[in-house]
């Protein structure tokens, strides 16, 4: 991950230390959401360094109902917030509210806390609308000298958004999924990887490379891998990307050749 700024660091350490036992109180005195909305938004300010009164908007109007909060960046609108009480465990249907709001909004990102909870989702506008959980916070069990805690909470901080940390993150986290890898090891060159490292092993066996993939759908990788939208998703994705590596190869081959036959001939323009 990106590294942290020192004067970011030093307000997270802060943070930490400052809202742990703020956060226990309000837990054991069981407040409400009201309350729980009023410390969200000065950890938002003190810890992530959104300004409460420019980068904050307190009960989002969105058709007819309300988000309790959402963050502006130059007034352009970037993510909603929706809160929960302290006490109340965050639950499915929470989440399906949050996406719901983000969706009529077009908004791709959705915080749900109960201020001890941090969970962040990217929202998926497929056909149903979906979600995926990006970053889940406990912010109870956060270590203030650990290098990993800081740099997770520092994803959601206003300095981290204006440098498209978040968006990274999920991007190599989307790398290293199951639907990314499953599909990764159905394309030709793994398979022939497989295949070679197999001949190496029984050099008098043949083997031919849809047996290989076989086995792998069959009996290695599980169903839930390669079936369904984000296994479509990984396979959509990693082809795009093969392609587009293959026209940017031949248009240098192209331009490789076109150089050596200018070079050949001297009365033709470079």
């Amino acid at each position: 991950m990106a590294s942290i700024p020192k004067k970011v660091n030093e307000r997270l350490v802060a943070g930490i230390k400052k809202y742990q036992p703020i956060l226990a109180a309000a837990k054991a005195r069981d407040v409400g959401e009201a309350d729980t909305v009023t410390i969200i938004k000065d950890m938002m300010s003190d810890i992530f360094g959104y300004d409460k009164y420019s980068d904050l908007t307190s009960e989002y109007a969105i058709r007819g109902t309300y988000c309790d909060l959402a963050t502006k960046i130059d007034n352009v609108l970037q993510t909603l917030i929706e809160v929960k009480a302290i006490g109340l465990d965050l639950k499915d249907q929470h989440v399906k509210q949050a996406v719901d709001y983000a969706a009529n909004q077009g908004i791709d990102w959705v915080l749900l806390t109960n201020g001890v909870c941090w969970r962040v989702y990217r929202v998926t506008f497929s056909k149903p609308i979906d979600h995926e959980l990006v970053v889940n916070i406990d912010f109870s069990t956060l270590n203030p000298r650990s290098e990993n805690d800081l740099e997770l909470i520092h994803l959601w901080c206003k300095e981290g958004w204006q440098r498209s940390v978040l968006g990274e993150y999920h991007t190599q986290k989307q790398a290293l999924s199951r639907f990314f890898v499953g599909a990764m090891l159905q394309t030709d060159p793994v398979l022939e990887v497989i295949r070679r490292e197999l001949r190496r092993i029984s050099p008098d066996v043949r083997i031919d490379i849809d047996e290989i993939k076989s086995v792998l759908l069959n009996e290695v990788i599980k169903r839930e891998v390669i079936e369904g939208d984000k296994a479509d998703e990984a396979r959509k994705k990693i082809a795009k990307a093969a392609a587009k590596a293959l026209r940017s190869s031949n248009s240098k081959a192209v331009q490789k050749g076109s150089e050596r036959d200018a070079s050949a001939d001297p009365d033709l323009p470079v």
